[in-house]
């Protein structure tokens, strides 16, 4: 491509680039991508967190089946007669609206009264059930009947409103609902028909299809129903990531629509007041209770606006109730909802502000929203704001990225992103109104990605000619940290806390005695390129390769603060893959090998190192030495993986170690604590009683108890057949009994070679 050619298209290139992504999410945010619509949803969660608990208006409380009522009153579901007595105490009391977030499908398991039935049976068979005995035994049944007794208690308090759930199915034809005939079916409509929408408004063309629709109910049992002559379900539709943001307040069955069980008590507070749904071309367009419009997406669902964490609403344990504990004036005038808190229920439900949030203290938020028409908006008005949102930050952002240079084009586009954010969550807080934050925000964000890589690309045709020049002459980790910063083209470096690791592979003199030239390269090559993966893998700098080892280098060029973790579990990988290698050379019969690692943690210098003629980028010092020496020490140990104890102590929290020694190196005078490197923290729990074992043996032969030391390392190899340590110390205790060492002795091993 000629320049000038280059020039005329880089002409037209940013404008292209900004049109092209801000149609792009405009499209997007029409149809509704799946992925940006699941981070949207979170970001609203964010936001509705960041804001805080909010009051409620005190009209509603909970009467909790928590875990102290379950303790006192035993075991949950309840003999009814139970619940009987939490209605009459809550109506003696003053509650306007009694409220169960729950259903009563199937008859109370009664053991008394199927034994009376069972007994009035049997009487009746031998023909004396008569007179003053039919009456006992009838008296009886009827004393028994907790149904009719909780439905007389519905009866008596004349304020309750009854729960049920909806079935739902694609095919009309559910696994497991098939008890579910047309027949059955009907009769449960019927025992819900005090929860339809009394009044439809529906235009001509009005679409009905964004509602739920329902296969079947699971309605009350007739006597309950019936007693209470209200109702709603309390069905919750979650987002596809489980958490509860929507509230269906409307959901079809056959040619009807049915009430929620928020909206079912809300009427019930405003004295029975008509609810009615409108119905437009593009769905639901509200529901109203009386003269309030509560606004709906085009489902009927409203978006709930949490007011806080649970128990942001008074909560009264049942078990307190009726004991009397509770004062009179708890619940005078107010809608109490009955529900379960406590969690071996499972009536938890996940939501913004918690992921065990009670169902029934939804439904008291959605009733509060109602009542106080503290409504979160997100209507089609507020999809076109977010549109122009889209369009007039995209366009801003393309401006900015394009023209300034980058540090002037970053400035100014974290100012527009953040100018943005303020608006949105202005909207959010002051107007209570949800405004669209993943979309404008994805489209400066390509924006600004399109105008860096553009002006990469630009750079780089510049570094392009720097690096034909030098490539030559220069390693390209040096040409790199030149292109980045020229004035760093010299000898020299810097001290900076690193991490080092040293990989040797054992018996390589005997491995090379056993294959061919062609094959030993071959074979080393395979190996090699396998630990310098497991090296890129974890951001670490391999620095060279020596023979048949590997050095690698933690924290530098780029600072990483946890340069001890990421060279631990370099190493970790390290042990894994040749493990993995160790199993394709079996199947293969070809000879296998081990490697010894050593890592440590220190001061070292880092830096272009070598003449002024040719350098590399390396790193010097004691604390490098130390890490070769490490890897070295395997051979006396046994083992696979050395850390020093520096090392062992930037990375305890995340790794799984156990100190095996202190060592004296070569041409060092103070001892350094060794530690063998058994996995991440996760494998702790496997190697705890082993680990806690070989402690206690090293104490004692630190102790000088060389009797008790030998018989606590037999028993950690008797735990562990393959711990070559302590088969060493097992060793080491036994010649140290027969020649003790000199006075003082502080326990260190020195170590005499390289």
């Amino acid at each position: 491509m000629t320049h000038r050619t280059w020039t005329a298209m880089a002409r037209f290139l940013p404008q292209t680039i900004t049109l092209v992504i801000v149609g792009l999410s405009l499209v997007l945010f029409v149809s509704g991508f799946g992925f940006l619509t699941a981070v949207e949803l979170k970001t609203l969660d964010l936001r509705m967190t960041a804001r805080g608990p909010l009051q409620p208006g005190g009209e509603t409380v909970i009467a909790a089946v928590d875990e102290k009522s379950l303790a006192e009153l035993g075991r949950w579901p309840w003999p009814r007669q139970t619940l009987a007595r939490v209605v009459d105490q809550l109506a003696a009391q003053g509650a306007k609206v009694i409220v169960f977030d729950m259903v009563f499908a199937e008859p109370d398991a009664n053991i008394e009264r199927s034994t009376l039935d069972t007994l009035a049976a049997e009487i009746r068979s031998k023909g004396i059930l008569q007179g003053t005995l039919r009456m006992l035994i009838n008296r009886k049944q009827a004393a028994a009947d907790m149904d009719e007794i909780f439905a007389d208690a519905i009866g008596r308090a004349g304020n309750v409103t009854l729960g049920y759930f909806f079935h739902f199915s694609g095919d009309g034809s559910p696994e497991g609902l098939e008890h579910f005939t047309p027949e059955a079916i009907a009769v449960s409509t019927t025992l819900i028909d005090a929860s339809r929408f009394p009044v439809i408004s529906a235009s001509a063309d009005a679409d009905e299809r964004f509602i739920p629709r329902a296969f079947a109910p699971e309605a009350n049992i007739a006597p309950l129903a019936e007693a209470a002559g209200s109702g709603g379900f309390f069905n919750t539709l979650p987002d596809e990531d489980g958490s509860n943001r929507f509230a269906p307040l409307v959901i079809g069955l056959g040619q009807n629509y049915y009430t929620c069980l928020a909206l079912a008590a809300v009427r019930a507070y405003r004295d029975n007041a008509s609810a009615t749904l409108a119905l437009e071309p593009y769905g639901v367009s509200g529901v109203g209770i009386g003269k309030q419009i509560i606004p709906t997406d085009e489902a009927g669902r409203l978006l709930i606006n949490f007011l806080g964490p649970p128990r942001t609403f008074p909560h009264y344990s049942i078990a307190e109730i009726l004991a009397g504990n509770v004062s009179p004036d708890a619940f005078q005038g107010k809608i109490v909802l009955i529900g379960a808190t406590a969690a071996g229920i499972q009536d938890l439900r996940v939501t913004p502000f918690s992921s065990v949030f009670p169902g029934v203290e939804m439904h008291a938020t959605i009733i509060d929203n109602i009542l106080h028409e503290r409504f979160l908006l997100h209507s089609s008005t507020m999809r076109f704001f977010d549109l122009c949102a889209i369009l007039f930050f995209g366009l801003a952002m393309g401006l900015a990225v394009f023209r300034l240079r980058p540090i002037p084009g970053l400035l100014t586009a974290l100012c527009l992103v953040a100018l943005f954010i303020g608006v949105n969550l202005f909207v959010f807080f002051k107007l209570n109104a949800w405004m669209n934050l993943t979309y404008p925000i994805a489209a400066m964000f390509l924006i600004y990605l399109g105008g860096t890589v553009l002006h990469y690309f630009r750079e780089e045709r510049e570094k392009k000619k720097i690096r034909g020049a030098f490539q030559y002459y220069l390693n390209d980790s040096v040409i790199s940290e030149m292109l980045k910063d020229p004035a760093r083209l010299k000898l020299g470096g810097e001290k900076k806390n690193l991490s080092v690791l040293f990989c040797d592979i054992r018996g390589f003199t005997a491995l090379a005695e056993k294959l061919s030239p062609e094959e030993l390269v071959a074979r080393l090559n395979e190996y090699l390129t396998a630990m310098t993966q497991q090296v890129f893998a974890h951001d670490g700098l391999l620095d060279k390769y020596i023979g048949d080892a590997l050095m690698a280098v933690f924290g530098a060029p780029v600072d990483q603060p946890d340069h001890a973790r990421r060279a631990c579990l370099t190493a970790l990988a390290m042990t894994r893959e040749l493990d993995r290698l160790k199993n394709t050379w079996q199947e293969k019969e070809l000879p296998i090998f081990d490697i010894g690692i050593g890592v440590n943690s220190g001061d070292m210098v880092a830096g272009n190192m070598g003449s002024r003629m040719r350098f590399d980028y390396t790193v010097m010092g004691d604390a490098v030495n130390l890490a070769s020496r490490l890897e070295g020490l395997n051979k006396v140990y046994g083992t696979r993986i050395l850390v020093s104890e520096t090392t062992y102590e930037a990375a305890k929290d995340s790794l799984c170690a156990r100190e095996l020694d202190r060592v004296r190196v070569s041409g060092k005078s103070n001892p350094v604590a060794v530690y063998e490197l058994l996995g991440d923290k996760t494998a702790e729990d496997t190697f705890r009683d082993w680990m806690e074992r070989f402690a206690a043996a090293l104490a004692l032969y630190r102790q000088r108890e060389w009797d008790a030391a030998i018989a606590a390392f037999e028993q950690v190899i008797a735990l562990k057949r393959d711990d070559e340590t302590s088969k060493m110390y097992v060793s080491r205790c036994r010649t140290l009994k027969m020649h003790p060492p000199d006075e003082p002795w502080d326990g260190v091993f020195v170590m005499t070679s390289k």
